[in-house]
């Protein structure tokens, strides 16, 4: 059974709130996960784990941080993520809106642009919205 965008929604921020111990109110679909949110990478082991019990998927490591194409010397050059790595990001990561990074994109940045809706979009394409 689909489940509907508002109950992902709800899902998603009862393991953010959960796992960062953040208010409800701060948990929104533009929220990032990092700048926002505060969460480090223990967090998202955390998350990942709430969000598989909650909606019984399974979150491979590199779907949601893709770490083999930021230390690739094929896909970043000087810090910056290349024309190939950003095509190869965007192929990987299609429930993600890169068009922030996209203008800027250093590898340092990355972790700060994954926001509550990118997370939702994602759990949406798993459990096939």
């Amino acid at each position: 059974m689909a489940l509907a965008q508002e109950e992902i929604f709800e899902k998603v921020q009862a393991a953010l709130v959960d796992a960062l111990g953040v208010d409800d109110d701060e948990v929104t679909r533009p929220a990032t996960l990092v700048g926002d949110l505060g969460a480090e990478s223990i967090d998202f082991l955390d998350i990942v784990f709430k969000l598989e019990k909650s909606f019984d998927i399974t979150i491979p490591r590199e779907e949601l941080s893709p770490e083999d194409i930021l230390t690739n010397s094929q896909y970043v050059q000087d810090g910056v993520v290349t024309a190939d790595g950003m095509a190869e990001l965007k192929r990987r990561m299609p429930w993600a809106d890169l068009s922030e990074f996209e203008k800027s994109p250093r590898v340092q940045d990355f972790g700060n642009l994954l926001t509550v809706g990118d997370l939702c979009n994602y759990v949406g394409s798993k459990v096939g919205e």
